[in-house]
C-alpha cells in the first residue's frame, strides 16, 4: 500500500447570493486548474457591508489535493 501526500491551499469565493454560493464559486473555479481535489472545508465566512446592507458573500476555504507522483 503505498502512502499519499496532500496539499492544502486557500481560496476565498464571493457571491451577492450566499456563503454557500461564495463556496461553491472557489471550488468550482479552483477545479479549472487543480486536480485531484479531495476535501473543501469552509475555514471562514464573512461579508461586506455597504450603507449597512451585506452586498457581497465571501467564503475562505481550504481545499486540499494530491500531489501526482512523478515518473
Amino acid at each position: 500500500m503505498s502512502e499519499s501526500i496532500y496539499r492544502v491551499t486557500e481560496v476565498i469565493g464571493t457571491s451577492t447570493e450566499s456563503w454557500e454560493d461564495a463556496a461553491k464559486h472557489a471550488v468550482e473555479t479552483a477545479a479549472t486548474t487543480l486536480r485531484d481535489l479531495r476535501i473543501g472545508e469552509v475555514v471562514k465566512l464573512d461579508v461586506t457591508i455597504d450603507d449597512g446592507h451585506v452586498t457581497h458573500y465571501r467564503a475562505r476555504v481550504a481545499i486540499s489535493f494530491k500531489y501526482e507522483h512523478g515518473d
